[in-house]
């Protein structure tokens, strides 16, 4: 039942949100097999316009999907990137990135945003050798990751353990893929990751 929830979410915003991991990536994404949305009987007509709230309101579904955060995690973030001096998409982005659950994904350490979240909660994630639980650490530059020792051995850990050998991460991490430590080189930039929401319209949506 899970599954199918966010195979609808994903075919209702139109994106691959990667909400499943690695089977976002081929032709077996939702997304890819079924490009319009749920619910349609018959002919597969195609997203119509919504209104100018309604555009604001989907760029912002995007971002709480894709990151696993809800709408209040978003205003947090949105103003306190408005806060910040320099480029608001920059800083906006910077803050989703460095959520550890999403540090730990862009690692290889786990197979979705959603699996990395649960591997927080669960004590498997340290940080400088400390079990660190919340998901939402803003992890710094400098700054090691690490798997619990034993955390091999965990049902969360033991599906990614193939995908992690053939993964590479981003250009601001690091990691060593054998001792299943990893680091902050540098804060995240636009051209690092794969933006599939406009960051402006979130800032419009939080401005109304």
């Amino acid at each position: 039942m899970a599954r199918k929830i966010l195979e609808k979410t994903e075919r209702r915003l139109g994106e691959r949100l990667f909400l499943k991991g690695t089977r976002c990536v081929g032709p077996k994404c939702a997304v890819v097999r079924r490009n319009y949305p749920p619910g349609i009987q018959g002919t597969k007509r195609r997203r119509k316009d919504s209104s100018e709230y309604g555009s604001l309101s989907r760029e912002k579904q995007k971002v709480r999907y894709f990151y696993g955060i809800d709408n209040k995690d978003i205003k947090r973030y949105t103003e306190a990137a408005l806060k910040r001096r320099g480029v608001f998409s920059f800083h906006v982005l910077q803050l989703l990135e460095q959520r550890l659950d999403n540090v730990v994904f862009r690692l290889g350490f786990a197979e979705s945003r959603r699996q990395a979240r649960q591997m927080v909660t669960h004590g498997l994630v340290m940080i400088g050798g400390t079990p660190v639980r919340t998901p939402s650490y803003q992890v710094a530059k400098g700054e090691e990751i690490a798997l619990k020792e034993g955390a091999a051995k965990s049902p969360l850990v033991a599906a990614a353990e193939q995908r992690i050998k053939k993964y590479e991460p981003p250009k601001w991490l690091e990691v060593d893929k054998t001792k299943h430590i990893g680091s902050v080189l540098r804060v995240p930039e636009e051209g690092d990751v794969e933006i599939i929401f406009d960051t402006s319209k979130i800032k419009e949506f939080y401005s109304r």
